[in-house]
């Protein structure tokens, strides 16, 4: 290379890296340097092209250059012009030869411009560039067309620029062409999102969509509007609308109104393609489309309206007019666009609306439009510029809201100090929020903005505080009693009566019993009284802002249950006196009775009237009657808004009646006969000994009788007993904790055996058309044996019906098997397109090898004889037909032989047609006469019966060889060495059919054998040839060649992956179900999808992939080792040997190959995307047959005419395409996507890849952007929406400003919020990023949207719910585990919820919403703080209030992934429980648990809170019973029993702790899990999977997750859900690779598992010490035994389930990390709890901050003190003294020993100097201590057990103080003891943590341990 032009590209090279650096040429003016290094690159580019254009634009460059900046003396500006100018003059030194005529650049330019033009046809260029964009697939061809295209125009730009510089006369058809270049490239300059409204597009087809026509013209400007402002702007391409008259008077934002401007047009336009009506030649919206979608967007204001018993904001809606109907739906929609935050106050948006309308109408009635006075400051003195809706109507609102999140103290503050989006919200359910005025009156105290709290302050600050509204979300337990008070009245009355009449078993019809039955009156009213109580306090917080009406309600009915309790109480305890008097007329008695009989009546009158719908209508129209109304106020919750039409239609009360009678019958039948009745006799005999001796000294169990002398002294006392009331109570207290836990025991298998018979039901199939002799597909031999009825079962459920199919279904019957042929050859030709597509989605996701998707690929079935069925159906079939024919005897028997395998028989006749077909196309002449004789000889024996007299059927196999080798050289290239193989081949076949094979007479056609006899011996029968060259023909050969050849060893287990076996399974079992007829394309409802995204990994990269652990293992070679078979494909699919290893992936196409491949097995967000788009896949494909079949009405034009079932290139459709934007819509919505692209995070370059490679996927975010206001920096908030452009960059469709930050609540849940104004349709499925969708389950999609239109009750359905596969149950054990629940509670119990239950509610993964439903009423979640921790759920609570309907559907499923390692799963479970504990204080609970009907509401509470109530329930039910045993032990009262024989055989007992001990190990959660097995896999595999599943230790994995949740459950009910959500971050659902350290398990479990692990081994310890009289008993064996597995599992479960666990190495350096962290000396600010003990001990107490959570802590740490009470009159040094100053002597030796401890830890602050003497102390006191206890022992009682004991009583007393100085933490540390706390802290925590960890050690010792776990 010259130094020349070395010289120039350095200098073109550094100007490209200004250009990618942002810098400008010489540091000047950016524009000119940016025109200067174009101009340098489009030199270096035409160079090659012509010199003298190239000098020209150097110069040019320079000149340029010159103007930089005339006075800078910048050496790198200097440098610049210097070099520029020197490579100038070296260019043209080397041009020496030619003269330099610079009079003609301007004509050199010009020309050279149109002839660079035409040279690479620009416009041709543009038009394939379109084509290839159409395709939605970025491939190397569409980028190498688009770089050469963004070269071109690049350099025609700068020679335009350079033109217009040098001259300004450009010819006018320079400027035409230049015009014509721009209008090619505005599709690219101007964004759009589905319908380019705005853009000049011609390649987008959603315009020429006729209802898309009809909508935008419904929009356009009608006359009655005023006229717009001249200077309003447009744009060019359209006309001005209704929405820009909204915009211009309220001042929306242009984007908003864009954005609102396509979803209105596209609701009008799918609800105007639903109607189906013909298309006409003016294009006009139907009056029923415009009605349809107004009634269904404005119904929660026109119920808003009726609530309130207000007029809408018209007078009469049938009066209102087309234009006016769309002009409110628009105002409606640009509100909600713009609103944020505010759209989580739906009748908020009401009131705004209501106002705004008439706003408008009194702006309708004059000529020119004006802005509304809402909508401008009061000061603005008619200015336009300041008008806008965001700033003036959702600012001020969202300013208070603000204010008030901001209060709460990041969830730490009591809900009820703060007022959240409910509390707004329903302050818009009554008249008093009209005084908010219009426009706002901001100086109402709505807008009252809180205090600002001061940081870590906790207690709400009251000033300037407004109170909550309606209710308050006090923190108490009794919440569970508030919202579900029916229930446990039910539950006390009904234990009650089950004890009356045990006790009186004998004398049932006796008076005693009746009265004794009585006497749940007063139990009734009094618990009723106790509701009343708590409404009052629960309204605490309330009162100035409820409604008086409510407030006297609250007290008034506490008045009226106050006095009737008092009432009711009087009369039956004066009847009880009045019946214990002899001869006594039972006056009181009697009208007890009365009393009793009337309430009762009337409660039970008025319940039964109520479940008939016509009462329930006939009471909501008499709402307006006095009377109807006070009885509704008065014995109902108070009447809200929601809440209203709670019931459903009598056959479904019916349904849910009887099966809650089961369960009732069989929860109170165990408890009576097996816990109530067996206490009855023990329970009598301990109440009647009263001599029962107490070895401690009791306070409770015996009083004393004084007896007082004259002068007021005590002269004796007596000890009487009080019937042993703590005996008693111990005894019944654990039957009680069964009593109220067992009836989610019996709700649970009740439900899952009907959930069983339920599926086996559905799996049935129903309809005419479906006889399966099966209850489900469940393997790959019955996808064999039905896969013919897979096509019929197809066309009946997910294809659109065919103009006479029903009449073919049934005509066959009557007729003959021809017209059965027919329809079955229409069915496979429109099936297979769809199999075909399945089968390669299959493929291309590497499940499949290429071999196995040659054998499941169907034929096209297209104008052929007969079904042609995939390969795998059909291998061998002919090599067993030629071992049949050759054994059989006669025609006929071949037949019958053949014919009973029916693919057979399809094979035979397959390989026939197909054979002559081949031999007739490629033969000519005498050939094809040979074989045309030969096939009408076998039809001619055929018919006449004779085959086996024709034909030597015993060398049949001979023919087959020769045609296989014939068929294997034809499906080759032609070639002459084939083409004289195949004449051999042939001519080897002719031999073998003359020699062996033909036996048939030829003299009857001489003439043709003679022909071909004579052609043969002159050796021309087979030299003309015509070679299979067509596509089809070549795919035929290839396909005869494989039947022929295919053996048995590998088709039939084809596929052999399980995933692909699974899947398909799935899809054609789906087949059979009951499946909604589907509506074609373009007549389907339209959805969208929707995925909040906020960091979770979205591509693996391939330092991710690669990095190893400690143990040298990467994701990647887990992933190979996990998936061999899928890894092997992904290789041959790329090209690359099988062998084949990461580092042999050089190319850069194949490594991002690689990362999707491993991205698309992990939870991540590439694989959501791919899955999801699937649905727009689907869609195309079924538009495109759709559409190409067009008028086809009849079958034969099907079969004959032009194909209507070849779907190749559906994907490159325009037509289809559009369809399917139209009909689906993806929204991602990635939060932090704005900050991750400026932080230049791998995450944002990952997404931006997903949008490349998915047109069609949308991603919207948050951009924050500092604007400066008022000399300040403000941040200002946009919700954003962008896509690809077709260069890969982000380009911004809309950009929509917030009046601040969204994210004031839950953060997914407002991440959902603010972006779902991007979504389109009627209907939106929410999809976390964890979560995947399969091909075949998208093409259910458009028969699961018509669900909505189906009857499931009274209500149409507002969520359709979809059965979930967990794709990780592979992944580990412990996924596995997750994988069988989660499917479990999917499948069985959400079916049973739906129906028969009615009470489904949304669990947030894959529900479809009616979108236009949701929306209108509040989102698809809930957002307020910590108490929508469980944000999800209360769109199914919402729904459900707001008479919404939810059901379930099986027939389609979606993919999702689940935590796979046991932190991962114990954060997630900790975070679903610590939200269900938010949901027991929620309003929404309360009022289902108060408006639903008794067996609903049941329903609703066993499925939701109770179910953890019960969980929790389940673990105190045990320290009940360990602590009762306990109290036994120590006061020997339970010795004393056993030996008087009170309690020989205790049942109750028994019955009780088995159930406990069953609950406890998981036993009834496996019920569900076994028949769920049974149903989905077999009867065999199930017991296979569930025994498999307890050697995994499933048993123990299940008790610990036990654990985790009744410790978060009630953690979040005592202190608050805030540290349980921020413990749960975002754990990214990686896989578990790496050994957890034992300190991160420690911290993780110590507080949840591990401190009641403990606990529960302590009372094991004391009972087998002190009570272990019942060594031989079930009850001891059961406790035993169920409380040390219980122990064990909570102890050891984390090492168990570590990686590496148990390895000795490992557990060497986890104990050095473990003592490392112990006795670090740090803590503070900056210091995190993984660095150091005591910054996570700080961390562990954050929980504990308000007055009521330290005093129940305070009462839940006293029962460790009953220890040392116990054990202390146990020791042998007091004898048998049980006096009380025994335990305060053992206070004195428990002081002394804390002295002994403050001594050691005071001494460990001495300074190093004083080592020694710090030493000599330290030794001087132990020996000291020593010396003590040997001299106590040698002179006292004292004894080395006593010892033992004594340390036994001391440690949990230790642990209860430790507990209570925690809880009162500040006080403490005021005192100055905290250091004393935190050193005793410490000392527990490395004592406890030794424990386990020396068990775990003692484990490693055994290699064998460590290697069971890994098996």
């Amino acid at each position: 290379m010259s130094r020349v032009e070395a010289l120039w590209e350095r200098l073109v090279n550094a100007a490209l890296r200004r250009d990618r650096t942002g810098e400008s040429a010489g540091g000047g003016c950016p524009g000119e340097g940016r025109d200067i290094d174009d101009i340098l690159r489009a030199a270096d580019e035409l160079q090659a092209d012509d010199p003298v254009i190239a000098r020209i634009l150097c110069e040019h460059a320079y000149s340029l250059a010159q103007k930089l900046d005339p006075n800078s003396e910048s050496v790198s500006v200097l440098q610049f012009r210097t070099g520029l100018m020197s490579v100038i003059k070296q260019r043209d030194e080397k041009r020496e030869v030619e003269t330099i005529n610079r009079s003609q650049d301007i004509n050199r330019l010009q020309g050279f411009y149109q002839r660079y033009r035409e040279k690479n046809n620009v416009d041709t260029l543009k038009e394939e560039e379109k084509q290839l964009c159409e395709s939605g697939a970025f491939t190397d061809e569409l980028e190498q067309k688009t770089v050469e295209r963004k070269r071109v125009f690049a350099n025609l730009k700068v020679l335009e620029h350079v033109l217009e510089q040098v001259s300004k006369e450009i010819f006018e058809e320079l400027k035409h062409a230049n015009d014509s270049d721009a209008a090619m490239s505005h599709e690219d300059t101007v964004a759009y999102n589905i319908v380019p409204f705005d853009a000049p597009v011609t390649a987008n087809a959603t315009t020429a969509f006729c209802e898309v026509q009809a909508a935008v013209t419904a929009l356009k400007y009608f006359p009655g509007l005023p006229k717009l402002p001249a200077e309003f702007p447009l744009p060019a391409t359209r006309n001005a609308d209704m929405l820009d008259f909204l915009h211009y008077i309220f001042g929306f934002q242009r984007d908003s109104v864009s954005n609102q401007r396509e979803h209105i047009i596209l609701l009008l336009s799918n609800e105007q393609s639903r109607l189906n009506i013909p298309g006409e030649t003016e294009h006009k919206l139907d009056d029923a489309a415009v009605s349809n979608v107004f009634l269904k967007s404005l119904d929660n204001y026109i119920k808003w309206c009726d609530y309130l018993c207000i007029q809408p904001s018209w007078r009469n809606l049938e009066a209102i007019s087309g234009e006016k109907k769309l002009l409110y739906l628009s105002l409606y929609f640009l509100i909600w666009g713009e609103a944020a935050n505010i759209r989580f106050l739906p009748e908020c948006l009401c009131y705004i609306f209501h106002h705004m309308v008439r706003e408008m109408d009194e702006i309708l009635r004059q000529q020119v439009a004006r802005p509304a006075e809402s909508c401008r400051p009061v000061d603005s003195c008619g200015s336009e510029d300041d008008v806008s809706f965001l700033d003036h109507v959702i600012s001020p609102l969202y300013e208070v809201v603000s204010a008030e999140a901001f209060n709460n103290g990041n969830g730490r503050v009591p809900h009820s100090a703060w007022r959240n989006y409910d509390d707004f919200n329903e302050y818009f359910w009554s008249l008093q929020s009209f005084e908010l005025g219009w426009p706002w009156r901001t100086s109402s105290s709505f807008f009252q903005k809180p205090r600002p709290r001061a940081k870590f302050e906790l207690k709400p600050g009251r000033e300037k505080h407004r109170g909550k509204t309606s209710f308050v979300e006090h923190r108490t337990f009794l919440h569970l009693y508030h919202s579900f008070h029916r229930l446990w009245i039910f539950l006390a009355m009904t234990f009650q009566a089950l004890a009356i009449v045990a006790f009186n078993e004998k004398s049932l019809a006796s008076r005693k019993t009746l009265r004794e039955i009585l006497s749940l009156g007063p139990t009734y009213v009094v618990m009723k009284f106790s509701k009343s109580v708590l409404d009052v306090f629960m309204m605490y917080g309330a009162y100035s802002t409820t409604r008086r009406l409510a407030v006297y309600r609250m007290f008034l009915r506490l008045i009226w249950f106050g006095l009737a309790s008092v009432f009711i109480s009087f009369l039956y305890v004066r009847a009880l006196q009045e019946d214990s008097k002899p001869n006594s007329d039972s006056v009181m008695f009697t009208l007890y009775v009365i009393v009793i009989a009337i309430y009762g009546g009337v409660q039970f009158f008025f319940g039964v009237l109520m479940r008939i719908p016509a009462c329930h209508n006939i009471a909501n129209k008499c709402d307006g009657w006095t009377v109807v109304r006070f009885f509704k106020w008065m014995w109902r919750q108070e009447r809200h808004y929601v809440g209203r039409g709670m019931y459903e239609k009598t056959s479904d009360f019916i349904k849910y009646l009887l099966f809650w009678l089961v369960v009732l019958s069989a929860k109170f039948s165990f408890a009576y006969f097996l816990q109530i009745e067996p206490l009855v006799s023990p329970t009598r005999m301990i109440v009647k000994h009263g001599n029962i001796p107490y070895y401690w000294h009791d306070f409770v169990s015996r009083s004393y009788k004084y007896e007082i002398g004259p002068s007021g002294y005590v002269i004796s006392s007596t000890i009487i007993g009080n019937y042993n009331a703590l005996t008693v109570a111990s005894l019944w207290a654990p039957v009680a904790s069964i009593y109220l836990l067992d009836i989610h025991i019996f709700y649970t298998l009740v439900s899952a055996f009907l959930g069983f018979f339920l599926g086996v039901r559905d799996r049935l199939g129903k309809g005419p058309y479906v006889a399966l002799p099966f209850s489900q597909i469940r393997s790959l031999e019955e996808i064999h044996k039905q896969f013919k009825k897979f096509p019929g079962a197809f066309m009946r459920a997910l294809h659109v019906p065919i103009t006479n199919r029903f009449f073919f279904s049934y005509l066959h019957v009557f007729i003959n098997s021809k017209v059965v042929d027919k329809k079955n050859r229409v069915e496979a030709a429109h099936f297979a397109p769809f199999w075909n597509q399945i089968i390669k989605c299959l493929r291309e996701e590497d499940y499949i090898t290429d071999f196995e998707m040659d054998l499941l690929l169907m034929p096209k079935n297209y104008g052929s004889r007969l079904v042609q069925w995939p390969l795998f159906l059909l291998s061998t079939k002919i090599l067993l037909a030629t071992e049949i024919a050759a054994e059989s005897k006669s025609q006929e028997e071949i037949v019958k032989r053949i014919e009973k395998d029916a693919y057979m028989k399809y094979a035979v006749e397959e390989v026939y047609y197909s054979l002559e077909r081949v031999l007739i196309t490629t033969l000519e002449a005498e050939g094809k006469i040979w074989v045309d004789r030969i096939f009408r000889d076998i039809r001619t024996s055929i018919t006449m019966r004779t085959i086996h007299l024709d034909f030597t059927l015993k060398k049949l196999s001979l023919v087959i060889t020769r045609v296989t080798a014939l068929l294997g050289v034809l499906k080759e290239n032609e070639t002459p060495e084939n083409a004289a193989a195949v004449t051999k081949a042939l001519q080897d076949l002719y031999d073998v059919m003359r020699l062996d094979i033909l036996a048939v007479d030829m003299r009857g056609h001489y003439d043709a054998w003679n022909v071909i006899t004579r052609a043969s011996n002159e050796g021309r029968l087979f030299t003309k040839l015509k070679w299979p060259k067509d596509p089809e023909m070549k795919a035929l050969v290839k396909r005869l060649y494989s039947l022929l050849t295919i053996k048995d060893s590998t088709a039939p287990h084809v596929p052999r992956n399980l995933e692909a076996r699974r899947r398909l399974q799935f899809f054609t079992n789906s087949l059979f179900m009951d499946v909604p007829q589907p509506k074609p394309v373009h007549q389907m409802l339209s959805f969208s999808v929707f995925t909040p995204y906020c960091s979770e990994v979205v591509l693996y990269s391939m330092a991710e992939l690669t990095k190893r652990n400690e143990d040298g293992i990467s994701i990647l070679f887990y992933l190979q080792k996990i998936y061999p078979d899928e890894w092997k494909n992904f290789l041959a699919r790329i090209g690359k040997d099988e062998n084949a290893l990461e580092g042999d992936l050089h190319n850069e196409r194949d490594i991002l190959e690689l990362r999707f491949w491993a991205s698309y097995r992990g939870q991540t967000l590439a694989r959501t995307v791919r899955g999801m788009m699937y649905y727009r896949k689907a869609l195309m494909l079924q538009s495109y047959l759709e559409r190409k079949a067009g008028t086809v009405t009849d079958e034969e034009s099907t079969l004959y005419g032009n194909n209507p079932t070849d779907a190749e290139g559906f994907e490159l459709s325009p037509e289809a395409r559009a369809q399917a934007d139209l009909k689906f819509t993806y929204v991602v919505t990635c939060q932090m996507y704005g900050r991750q692209k400026e932080d230049q995070k791998p995450e944002a370059a990952d997404i931006a890849l997903l949008m490349q490679r998915n047109e069609a996927l949308r991603i919207a975010y948050i951009d924050v952007v500092d604007t400066l206001k008022e000399v300040k920096y403000h941040k200002e908030y946009y919700s954003k929406l962008v896509k690809a452009d077709i260069d890969g960059k982000d380009k911004e469709i809309y950009s929509i400003r917030l009046p601040g930050d969204p994210k004031l609540g839950q953060g997914k849940a407002e991440n959902l919020n603010h972006a779902i104004v991007f979504t389109r349709g009627n209907a939106v499925q929410t999809i976390d990023v964890n979560q995947d969708n399969y091909f075949e389950e998208a093409l259910k999609m458009r028969n699961l949207l018509e669900e909505f239109d189906r009857d499931h009750g009274i209500r149409p359905p507002t969520i359709l719910g979809v059965r979930e596969h967990v794709f990780t149950g592979s992944v580990s054990s412990l996924a596995s585990f997750m994988s069988n629940q989660e499917t479990t509670f999917v499948t069985l119990g959400q079916r049973v919820l739906a129906k028969p239950l009615k009470i489904r509610m949304n669990y947030g993964h894959s529900d479809v919403f009616d979108r236009v439903f949701h929306i209108t009423r509040g989102g698809i979640s809930k957002a307020s703080r910590v108490i929508n921790a469980s944000e999800d759920i209360f769109a199914g609570l919402n729904s459900t209030l707001r008479q919404g309907n939810i059901t379930h559907h099986e027939y389609i499923q979606v993919g999702k992934g689940r935590d796979v390692g046991l932190n991962q799963i114990a954060l997630f479970e900790g975070k679903v429980a610590g939200g269900n504990g938010e949901q027991v204080l929620s309003r929404d609970v309360y009022r289902l648990g108060q408006l639903l009907d008794f067996f609903r509401m049941m329903s609703f509470y066993f499925t939701t809170v109770g179910f953890y109530f019960c969980t929790m329930l389940t673990v105190l039910t045990l320290y009940i019973f360990l602590y009762g045993k306990a109290y036994l032990a120590f006061s020997r009262v339970g010795a004393t029993i056993r030996e008087r024989a009170i309690l020989v055989n205790n049942t109750a007992h028994s019955a009780a702790l088995s159930v406990q001990f069953l609950l406890q190990i998981g036993v009834f959660t496996a019920v569900p899990m076994i028949l769920g097995f049974i149903l989905e896999h077999g009867f065999l595999q199930a017991i296979v999977s569930f025994t498999a599943m307890q050697f995994q230790l499933c048993t123990v994995f299940f008790t610990f997750s036990l654990g985790t949740r009744a410790h978060y459950f009630g953690r979040t009910l005592l202190h608050g859900g805030a540290s349980v959500c921020q413990q749960y971050q975002a754990t990214r659902r990686g896989f578990v690779l790496k050994h957890i350290k034992f300190s991160e398990n420690y911290r993780l479990y110590s507080r949840s598992h591990f401190v009641k692990g403990m606990e529960v081994i302590l009372l094991l310890v004391v009972y087998l010490a002190y009570g272990n009289d019942e060594a031989g008993s079930v009850s001891y064996i059961l406790l035993t035994v169920s409380s040390c597995f219980l122990a064990f599992s909570w102890l050891f479960a984390p090492y168990m389930f570590n990686p590496s666990g148990f390895e000795r190495q490992k557990v060497v350096e986890d104990f050095k990390e473990w003592t490392k962290w112990l006795f670090y000396r740090g803590g503070g600010i900056g210091v995190e709890g993984a660095e150091s003990w005591e910054a996570w001990w700080e961390e562990e107490l954050s929980h504990i901050g308000t007055l009521s959570g330290r005093m129940v802590e305070t009462i839940l740490s006293l029962r460790f003190f009953i220890f040392q009470y116990g054990i202390v009159y146990k020791l042998n040094v007091h004898g048998s003294d049980t006096s009380f100053a025994v335990y305060g002597w053992s206070w004195a030796a428990f002081a002394v020993i804390l002295v002994i401890f403050k001594v050691f830890a005071f001494i460990q602050k001495i300074a190093v100097s004083f080592r020694l003497v710090r030493r000599f102390i330290q030794g001087l006191a132990l020996l000291v201590s020593l010396a003590g206890i040997i001299v106590a022992v040698v002179l006292t009682e004292l004894s080395v057990q006593d010892i033992f004991a004594s340390v036994l009583a001391f440690l949990p007393t230790g642990w209860g103080i430790l507990s209570i100085a925690c809880a009162w933490k500040p006080p403490i540390k005021r005192i100055g003891m905290w250091e004393s706390v935190r050193s005793l802290a410490r000392l527990y925590d490395a004592g406890m943590g030794m424990l386990i960890f020396l068990a775990s050690a003692f484990l490693s010792l055994f290699p064998f341990v460590s290697t069971f776990k890994h098996v």
